[in-house]
């Protein structure tokens, strides 16, 4: 069999899972987008309106940057003080970053993405952020790493 990946990690000749090539394509767009090439899937979404002012003020320019989703959930989402918020497929982390704000120091925000590199960059957009209510985690949607009905609202895009 004849594997036409380009990512070094599935140069063999074992089938490549849909999903490690979805991870694989996502580890290479944030290592782009970081390093200056590169926009997200939907063009620049600071430009296409999908956040306003006020909340890219609030936020690490590279988690704008490495943003690859073509919406913004927390623009929808009825977010309180004191719920807990999980974004599923988190990326760079910057609807974690604005839903923690949201729900304040008394509520709190989680990230779920399979991606290292993805992730790597969401620690450093929080550790940036100088937020404390946000946790980051690795894992994947079909098996979240957290109890059941812990979380008082789910998003994504």
């Amino acid at each position: 069999m004849t594997n036409t990946c380009c990512s070094p990690s599935c140069c063999s000749d074992e089938p490549v899972s849909i999903k490690e090539t979805v991870r694989s394509k996502y580890a290479a767009a944030v290592t782009e987008a970081v390093n200056g090439g590169g926009k997200s899937c939907c063009g620049d979404p600071v430009s296409s309106g999908l956040y306003d002012d006020a909340q890219i003020a609030t936020i690490p320019p590279e988690a704008i940057i490495a943003s690859f989703g073509c919406g913004n959930p927390t623009a929808l989402a009825e977010l309180k003080p004191g719920e807990i918020v999980l974004d599923l497929g988190s990326g760079g982390g910057i609807d974690v970053l604005l839903s923690a704000r949201r729900v304040g120091p008394t509520g709190f925000a989680f990230g779920l993405d399979m991606t290292e590199e993805m992730l790597a960059l969401a620690h450093e957009n929080k550790r940036k952020s100088g937020l404390e209510n946000v946790t980051f985690l690795k894992g994947e949607i079909e098996s979240i790493p957290l109890p059941d009905h812990s979380v008082d609202v789910i998003i994504s895009n």
